[in-house]
């Protein structure tokens, strides 16, 4: 019997099962990345109104925080569950939109690490903005922790696919040296 040599085949093998989300069609990805990048806008626009007005009414109850988990524990020993969940809860939810649609937008900053350094960065700058040009606000990093675990937690449970779907990854002339043959193994 002659024997097959495996090492020349470059199509998927029969019992391949390649988990990786289908790259979208050129005119489907541009509409998708049209979508998401007016809701980026939109959020934007959300995250100015929510984070950027004044708030005069609570000027005498703020203070500046920036030992990491001092507010959570605020947060938490508040009596009233319904208003620590409004602020934690807040806080995650409105990072969520940067985990699912930074991978979209801007293909660079696709993965866990720099979903969360974008994300940290661009709250940073939105709690300093609050804390040196709006009243009745401050600086606060836990804002920032909280924002950022949420855009994490966005990109694991759907941007991460969102992002491989619509810019998926090039394959390069090393890839073929470091892809495993299941069949040697």
């Amino acid at each position: 019997m002659a024997r097959r040599d495996r090492s020349k085949r470059t199509g998927p093998r029969a019992g391949d099962t390649d988990q990786r989300a289908a790259p979208l069609r050129p005119m489907a990805r541009a509409v998708t990345m049209l979508v998401a990048f007016a809701a980026m806008v939109a959020f934007a626009v959300v995250l100015a109104r929510l984070t950027l007005e004044p708030s005069a009414g609570s000027e005498a109850l703020t203070h500046s925080n920036f030992t990491p988990g001092d507010s959570i524990d605020d947060y938490l020993a508040q009596p009233a569950f319904r208003d620590t969940v409004k602020q934690l809860g807040g806080n995650i939810l409105l990072g969520v939109p940067f985990g699912l649609l930074l991978p979209v937008v801007l293909p660079r900053t696709r993965g866990f690490v720099r979903v969360g350094l974008a994300t940290a960065v661009t709250m940073v700058l939105v709690e300093l903005a609050q804390g040196a040009f709006v009243t009745g606000r401050t600086f606060d990093i836990d804002d920032v922790i909280l924002n950022t675990a949420g855009a994490l937690l966005g990109y694991l449970v759907l941007g991460r696919r969102l992002g491989r779907a619509v810019h998926p990854r090039r394959r390069h002339w090393w890839h073929r040296f470091t892809r495993r043959d299941a069949a040697d193994a």
